[in-house]
């Protein structure tokens, strides 16, 4: 395994950093705005920027659509859904690492990919952990926001498999598709279950605003472009292990700023979850940099 230089370990510490604030702020920010509304001025602002990457993938473009709203708007709006109905962030921003396990289990069953006991083992904790934090009471009884995380996470996973599948399409080019596919079905789903409007719109006040620049801006664009800069440089093995803080930032910011209150059995299961998130990711990222 590369080591990473020390201005660029806080370059990637600074990057999960951004990521473990994103939830933080997009719960402040859903104070003033709707779930699905937010994800979909969010995109839309994602969008415009990347408007100059937004080039076909011919022969690819069926595949490249479904892969978009599956990793863009499905994903997103579930994972805002739930993050607006849960009671702390904490729970959101663990059960949401279930992405990686469940991706290795479809690379398993649609893929037919190879999987020794050590990433069965990692998937089990992670599944175990969120198992774990379910049955506390104060998860349980928000028990439909951690059931549209997970679906949130299953959408991102099934998405990404989907990803794996394309050829030659770059990163930025990626996200403009997944921003310009999702803003027509967030429209959708935010007019016909929201009954967002423009008047939705000037009822935004600037914590709103403040909370869809930040995840557009520094959450995504910044940090995904900051971060596939560091893949460019550093075998995968070397950066993604580190990516585990994200969610540890997500919580210790949610105790800090939205006085979230973490239970012995909330922690033991958050825990026990990026243990199993750990082991599949580096399992995972090694067999990606050997070839094997």
């Amino acid at each position: 395994m590369s080591q990473v230089q020390p201005r660029h370990l806080a370059l990637l510490v600074g990057i999960t950093f951004l990521w473990g604030l994103n939830l933080v702020v997009s719960r402040i920010g859903m104070v003033q705005v709707s779930p699905v509304l937010y994800t979909l001025l969010r995109m839309s602002l994602i969008a415009i920027c990347l408007a100059p990457w937004l080039k076909r993938a011919p022969g690819q473009m069926n595949a490249l659509v479904v892969a978009t709203l599956l990793s863009g708007g499905l994903n997103f709006a579930l994972l805002f859904i739930g993050l607006s109905m849960a009671k702390n962030v904490s729970s959101v921003a663990i059960a949401s690492q279930l992405g990686v396990p469940l991706t290795t289990l479809l690379s398993i069953a649609l893929l037919g990919e190879q999987v020794r006991w050590r990433r069965w083992t990692g998937i089990a904790l992670a599944f175990a952990g969120v198992l774990i934090m379910g049955l506390d009471p104060q998860v349980f009884e928000r028990g439909v926001s951690l059931a549209l995380v997970v679906a949130s996470a299953f959408c991102g996973a099934l998405g990404l498999i989907a990803v794996k599948k394309l050829d030659g399409v770059q990163p930025l080019q990626l996200q403009a598709w997944m921003a310009w596919v999702s803003v027509p079905l967030l429209l959708v789903l935010t007019m016909w279950f929201e009954h967002s409007d423009l008047a939705a719109l000037r009822n935004i006040g600037r914590q709103g605003w403040s909370a869809i620049i930040y995840t557009a801006i520094a959450g995504t664009l910044v940090a995904h472009t900051c971060f596939y800069w560091l893949l460019q440089r550093y075998p995968v093995t070397s950066v993604a292990p580190v990516t585990v803080l994200s969610p540890i930032f997500s919580v210790l910011l949610g105790i800090t700023l939205l006085h979230d209150q973490v239970t012995p059995r909330i922690a033991i299961g958050g825990l026990v979850t990026l243990v199993g998130v750990f082991i599949v990711s580096l399992r995972e990222r090694r067999m990606v940099d050997t070839g094997s």
